[in-house]
Parts: structure tokens; C-alpha cells; sequence
């Protein structure tokens, strides 16, 4: 059966890329019937924080990331990092300095036959030269990467376990990758250098080696490392913002895997059927926050009456008239707090200069018939958007105005505003009591104007 995991650290809110990872690594588990787990690796004391575990394991439970069994802590699991490592130094592959332990490349890469070629400066995956106290080995094919194809580095002596007992990150991922029984790692490719180390160290315990899938950086427009001169980084700002988990796990989705056709909306369910890491690029992905403004804005409009009152709570709307939720699936609301600011600003009584009432090719009294005619309409309208539009243009008709003469000022009497949704969606999203309140409001402005 395929395992996998995701392992953050603790040691700073759930980042987008790690949210990527630690969905690309689900999506993959889940398309394999597989199971996906969560390890903790929270050695480092003096930067681990339960804050930060909480906004973690919140921020995987908004997005639906859900993990299967009990999640793994590092920090219960000293004295098994430390009985591994002393195997090591039994063996002579690892030697204590300074109250380190410290792995011996040469002698462990003589133990396990793979010819030595010393270099003392190496060129990274990357293509970046990278120097090294004392002598590096450079490892040619060492092993299979699903995404970026064979992989090669280099190693040289280095430290496993720290001198306080914690272990390094590499001592500790390869035995808990081990004794977890992950089958294949999904982790970023900035972990790819580290490969060749943790590959010698599994052989040198005798453990099942993983498959490795290591995948793109997220980029910012720019194509440098995502960070937040491009746009927020943590999971935690989108929700404050407004975004839809909906829409993040769709946006994240596409940022490095491609479905192979035009398709761009995908449910959680769709991308568990859909997904495989033979479609995730090498290269990095590009994160374009108005391509994220666009799908949010669209799972905004198509969400349910009841999903849009349960959204909107946390933005300080604690309930929506149907009109009011129909007016949000209009569109044109990038994110849930913009949609709460319109209504909140709605439900305000608009001040505005009664001039605005009046349409640029019509007066003040076809403006004022208008008005009242409206008002009389709707008195004794049906309030339903069919009815209310021909209340509207029976205005027009009647009294032969124009759309200008009515349409217009009742909108700018319901919003305030020059621009707004129109007056059918107002009317409907303010009732009838509200309605016939601000067009009366607008009367007495309009005849009261010099």
C-alpha cells in the first residue's frame, strides 16, 4: 500500500509552499487508495512552538487535508534517534566529536561499495558551488527522482546527532520515513540535494528506500522564491482574507501539476481522481494572485445561500436576506470580506448629493415622476425580480420617460452610489420596507434641492 507523509516543523505558521506539498503528497496517496500521514518534527526547542503546531494542524483542517492515524511527534522519539545512531558508531561508519555524532562518508561509502571521487568543490543540483570543510564526495545516479528523473549530489562528513541529543533533520527523517512505512516522499525540491545523504544513510541501516518525488519551488511573478513582497505566505492570511479553502486547494493544485487538457476548476474529490505526479512540471510554478482573485470570486458565486451565511459570519454578516445572497452570486467580490463590506455598506442609509439623482440627459422633474411612480408601483408590487423588473418599465412606458429617467435615480436612491448592481438586484436585496424608505428619501431630497 502507498504511504506518505507531510512533516512540518513548528517553527512558523503552515506557508502556501508547505500547504502545496503536503497537498500534492494527499492527492497522490488518496488517487493510490493509499494512506497519508502527519509527523511533527519538532526537535528544534528553542523554536517550536505549540502556536505554531495549532495554526499547522488548523490550517491542514480547513483545507481538507485530513490525515490518516495519529500524528508523529520527533520530540518523543530522542532515544530511538540515539539507539540508531550508535549502531553507526559501532560499525566505525560515525565517530563522536565534541559530543556529536557525526557520520564518516569515506568509510561509509567504502563500507557500501560506491567508488570514492573526492572533490573539494562541488557544483549542486541547482548549478550553485557549494564548499565544504574538509572533503565532499560526489555521488553520480545514486538514485531515481519520479519528477526530476536520476538523481546525483554530494556528501561529506556530517553531523547526526547533536551534541544536546536531538538529532538532525537527516538522522530523523530517514528512520521515521522507516518506521513509518512511507512508501514514496512528495517534498520540495530544495530538499533534492539532500537525497544522495539520505539514500547512503538508508543503506547503511539496511532500510526500504522511498520513492522520491520532489517537487518545483513556488515562484513569485518576478520567478524568484515566493515571499511576501508577491503576496501573503501563510495559509492563515488567505482564510482572514476571505478566500474559500475550495479555491486555495484548486489554486495550489495548479501551481506545478498539469491536467493535460484546459480544464482550471477542479473539487478536492476531482483532483483525488485526477491527480498523478507524472504530470507535475520540473520547473517552477509561478503564483499569480489575480488568477487566485478570479477562482476565489468564482467559488464565491456559486456557493450556497446557506454555505454564503456560514462564510460571511467570521467577516461580522451574521445573516443574508435572499435577496442579499443572490446579489453576491452576481459576482465582481474577489474575496469573502469584500462581499461582507458591500453588504455591511449596503444595509447603511446612503447620504448622497441629491444631484446624482438626476441622469445626464434627464431633468429633475422627469426624474422626480420617475421616482414617484416607482414608489407607487412598488407599493403594491410582488416582490420577485420577474414582477419587479416590469413594475420598472411599466414606469417608463406610461408615463413616456426613459430608462435614464427611472432606472437610474431609483438605483442611485437604493446605493448612493453612481455605480452599483442594478435596481431589480438592489431592491430584491433590501425588501420592500427599505426600498420604498430610501426611494421616498430621494423624493424629498430632490424637491428640496435648490
Amino acid at each position: 500500500m502507498i504511504k506518505t507523509r507531510f512533516a512540518p516543523s513548528p517553527t512558523g505558521q503552515l506557508h502556501i509552499g508547505s500547504a502545496r506539498t503536503a497537498l500534492f503528497a494527499f492527492l497522490f496517496a488518496k488517487h493510490n487508495e493509499g494512506e497519508f500521514a502527519l509527523r511533527i518534527e519538532d526537535t528544534d526547542q528553542g523554536r517550536s512552538t505549540k502556536e505554531f503546531e495549532k495554526n499547522i494542524l488548523e490550517g491542514l483542517d480547513w483545507l481538507g487535508i485530513n490525515h490518516d492515524g495519529e500524528i508523529l511527534y520527533q520530540s518523543s522519539r530522542l532515544e530511538i534517534y540515539k539507539s540508531a545512531v550508535e549502531k553507526l558508531v559501532q560499525n566505525g561508519f560515525a565517530v563522536e566529536k565534541d559530543g556529536a555524532i557525526v557520520l564518516q562518508a569515506k568509510e561509509a561509502l567504502e563500507k557500501l561499495g560506491i567508488p570514492l571521487e573526492p572533490i573539494k568543490t562541488f557544483v549542486g543540483w541547482r548549478g550553485e558551488k557549494t564548499r565544504e570543510n574538509g572533503v565532499a564526495y560526489f555521488l553520480k545516479n545514486i538514485g531515481d527522482d519520479l519528477i526530476h528523473g536520476k538523481i546525483s549530489g554530494a556528501i561529506s562528513d556530517t553531523v547526526l546527532l547533536r551534541s544536546d541529543g536531538t538529532p538532525t533533520f537527516h538522522l530523523a527523517v530517514v528512520i521515521d520515513d522507516e518506521e513509518m512505512g512511507i512508501t514514496h516522499v512528495v517534498r520540495g525540491d530544495d530538499h533534492l540535494s539532500n537525497t544522495p545523504l539520505h539514500i547512503i544513510l538508508q543503506k547503511l541501516f539496511n532500510y526500504n528506500i522511498p520513492k522520491y518525488a520532489h517537487i518545483p519551488m513556488i515562484l513569485g511573478t518576478d520567478r524568484s522564491k515566493l515571499s511576501k513582497r508577491h503576496a501573503a505566505t501563510a495559509v492563515s492570511d488567505y482564510k482572514k482574507m476571505g478566500y474559500l479553502p475550495e479555491a486555495l486547494v484548486n489554486f495550489m493544485a495548479l501551481l506545478g501539476w498539469n491536467p493535460k487538457d484546459d480544464r482550471e476548476i477542479f473539487s478536492l474529490d476531482d483532483l483525488i481522481r485526477e491527480f498523478k505526479l507524472e504530470n507535475v512540471n520540473k520547473s517552477g510554478a509561478i503564483f499569480d494572485i489575480e488568477k487566485l482573485n478570479w477562482m476565489n470570486g468564482g467559488y464565491i458565486q456559486v456557493e450556497s445561500p446557506k454555505a454564503k451565511v456560514e462564510s460571511l459570519k467570521d467577516f461580522g454578516v451574521d445573516e443574508l436576506s435572499v435577496g442579499e445572497s443572490e446579489l453576491i452570486s452576481r459576482g465582481g467580490f474577489k474575496t469573502l470580506q469584500e462581499a461582507a463590506d458591500y453588504i455591511t455598506q449596503l444595509r447603511k442609509t446612503p447620504e448622497y448629493d441629491s444631484s446624482l439623482l438626476i441622469f445626464k440627459k434627464s431633468d429633475k422633474e422627469k426624474t422626480n415622476i420617475g421616482l414617484k411612480t416607482t414608489s407607487e408601483k412598488l407599493s403594491n408590487a410582488d416582490w420577485s425580480e420577474e414582477l419587479l423588473q416590469k413594475a420598472l418599465e411599466s414606469v417608463v412606458s406610461e408615463k413616456n420617460l426613459t430608462n435614464g429617467d427611472v432606472f437610474w435615480p431609483v438605483r442611485v436612491a437604493l446605493s448612493g452610489a453612481e455605480k452599483s448592481p442594478s435596481p431589480v438586484e438592489l431592491l430584491l436585496a433590501l425588501g420592500k420596507d427599505e426600498s420604498i424608505k430610501r426611494i421616498t428619501k430621494a423624493i424629498n431630497g430632490l424637491e428640496n434641492q435648490n
